[in-house]
């Protein structure tokens, strides 16, 4: 399923703006959780989305391909994890979505609100730092569709 929600997103607010320019403050769905992610984080909300302001800042931020890589498979990220752990403290979200795409490992940073989930923050894991998720705790996994022991 092809959903380019990031995409638009980018096309009607955040292309052609200039670096720290001020953005209109937009929320969009991302996604609807899987009901294997919901029940393996124990969830009551299931909506993730994105504000135009986070986009914004990865936009400013980012390397071009990095960019475009992020969303155009931002979808896939966060509805369909490889893996998630739990994020630390004091960084900002509650849990950390990670997804090999191509050769590239991506995490995502997501926060829990009273009703719903918000996007934080979207990174690729660089080559040669794939050890940086190593000490978060793994709270679920695709794999085996469980918690580990």
């Amino acid at each position: 399923m092809k959903n380019k929600v990031a995409v638009k997103m980018y096309e009607k607010y955040i292309k052609g703006t200039v670096e720290k320019e001020v953005v209109v403050d937009k929320l969009y769905l991302v996604t609807i959780l899987t009901k294997a992610v919901i029940k393996g984080l124990n969830l009551s909300e299931d909506k993730v989305y994105l504000n135009t302001r986070v986009l914004k800042h990865l936009y400013d931020r980012k390397p071009a391909e990095e960019f475009e890589c992020i969303i155009c498979n931002l979808h896939k990220i966060v509805h369909y994890p490889d893996f998630v752990y739990k994020n630390k403290s004091p960084k900002r979200g509650d849990f950390c979505f990670t997804k090999k795409i191509k050769d590239t490992n991506y995490f995502c940073s997501i926060e829990r609100g009273e009703d719903r989930m918000f996007i934080v923050t979207v990174f690729r894991i660089r080559k040669g730092k794939e050890g940086y998720i190593k000490n978060y705790e793994l709270l679920w996994s695709w794999e085996d569709d469980v918690p580990p022991s």
